[in-house]
């Protein structure tokens, strides 16, 4: 598989020098790569960086970001607006609250389209219908017609990834995008993800704490500690024989977390045995 993204990236923030320290990561074509690290390792900051929007936070950024052999880093900020939620899209980890409250969920369908498709503003609709279809969404009308507050929160992130892939990006970011949901539709959003990389061949860059997640859906995972990969390799090898001590105790303090975090939704019986 050809390379479709690649970073040498570093972040320093005004109040945070070192947020990423020449981060290295490599994305080949129709990947599905998992970034694993704990709360404050950088995680959302290399979503951000992708994307283009660390600008407003005041963000100091050097080093490469090869998007299909561009460097995103020297485009102007009308030419990364074009790439940005057309070629790399993004679904983030609270749906609700990444919905418009006051639109419709057609209004949001439309403006999206509208951003990458100034030419065919009556297509949108076609489009809409056959992504929630394909999302396992109602696809009619009288869905279009509700507001977000009308939705449950599973069904509200399915909207979201429905969204993310109205252009058929090369890219999706999906950053901590079950955080929020149950296990059932946790799992269900999952086999979601796996089905639209079969079908769309569309690479995924899928950030999360949930270890279990990860181990479901990617094909190699990168640990991120402290802004910069200490490790990167395929889920099997990571899990199964880690090469560095600080990647297994990362491994164990996030394994740590994400049980606790079950057991605390009621997931998990506390007395339940879980193996890494």
């Amino acid at each position: 598989m050809s390379v479709l993204l690649k970073t040498k990236l570093s972040v320093d923030y005004p109040n945070k020098p070192g947020a990423l320290r020449e981060l290295e990561m490599e994305i080949a074509e129709g990947e599905i790569l998992g970034l694993v690290g704990e709360s404050g390792s950088g995680k959302s900051t290399v979503a951000l960086a992708l994307l283009g929007l660390l600008e407003h936070k005041g963000a100091k950024i050097s080093g490469q970001i090869l998007f299909d052999g561009h460097d995103l880093l020297k485009l102007s900020s009308r030419s990364m607006r074009e790439i940005r939620g057309r070629d790399i899209a993004l679904v983030l980890q609270s749906p609700l609250a990444s919905l418009n409250p006051a639109l419709r969920i057609g209004a949001q369908f439309a403006e999206a389209w509208r951003a990458h498709n100034w030419g065919a503003k009556k297509q949108w609709k076609e489009r809409a219908l056959e992504l929630l279809e394909r999302v396992s969404l109602p696809a009619d009308e009288a869905f279009l017609d509700r507001y977000p507050r009308q939705l449950s929160v599973g069904q509200a992130q399915r909207v979201l990834i429905a969204m993310a892939i109205l252009h058929k990006p090369r890219l999706l970011i999906a950053d901590e995008p079950t955080s929020a949901l149950d296990a059932v539709t946790a799992s269900e959003i999952l086999a979601l993800f796996q089905r639209l990389n079969r079908e769309l061949n569309m690479a995924m860059l899928f950030i999360s704490h949930d270890l279990l997640s990860v181990a479901a859906l990617c094909s190699r995972i990168a640990i991120l500690q402290a802004g910069q990969i200490i490790e990167c390799g395929a889920t099997q090898e990571i899990f199964r024989d880690p090469r560095t001590a600080d990647t297994r105790a990362l491994l164990d303090a996030v394994m740590r977390n994400s049980i606790a975090a079950a057991e605390m939704a009621g997931e998990l019986h506390p007395a339940s045995p879980v193996k890494r």
